[in-house]
């Protein structure tokens, strides 16, 4: 098992990674460049295995919210960062949103996941 701050760390990367591959699958051409297909092929591994990590410590629900988000937000505000999707004051309020959300689902307090199961009926 993870130390606590350590699988929150690991999520994040993984959700730049999410936005890396994100943006090279779409710069591949449908695969037929090869340096983002490699890009795509090399971080979208990455990307996935911290997320893997990360649910050994993070409740699944929540790190995927927030590897999809995260990494959503950052693959929209990155194409409008370079011109590929036009600037949109309502997108950028959209994508600050998804981020306030993650940050939302980071902020709950930890449960314990064994309280939060119904008990056994007993057997006679």
């Amino acid at each position: 098992m993870m130390k606590r701050p350590l699988p929150w760390l690991v999520l994040l990367a993984s959700a730049v990674l999410e936005a890396v591959w994100a943006t090279a699958l779409g710069l591949s051409d449908g695969f037929s460049r090869p340096l983002p297909t490699l890009i795509f092929a090399v971080t979208a591994t990455l990307s996935m295995l911290g997320l893997g990590m990360a649910i050994r410590s993070i409740p699944l629900g929540t790190a995927y919210a927030i590897w999809v988000g995260i990494g959503a937000a950052l693959t929209v505000g990155w194409a409008m960062a370079t011109g590929v999707e036009p600037f949109s004051v309502v997108k950028l309020l959209f994508i600050a949103g998804i981020v306030g959300c993650a940050a939302g689902l980071k902020a709950l307090p930890a449960t314990d996941h064994a309280a939060d199961k119904p008990a056994e009926p007993a057997r006679h």
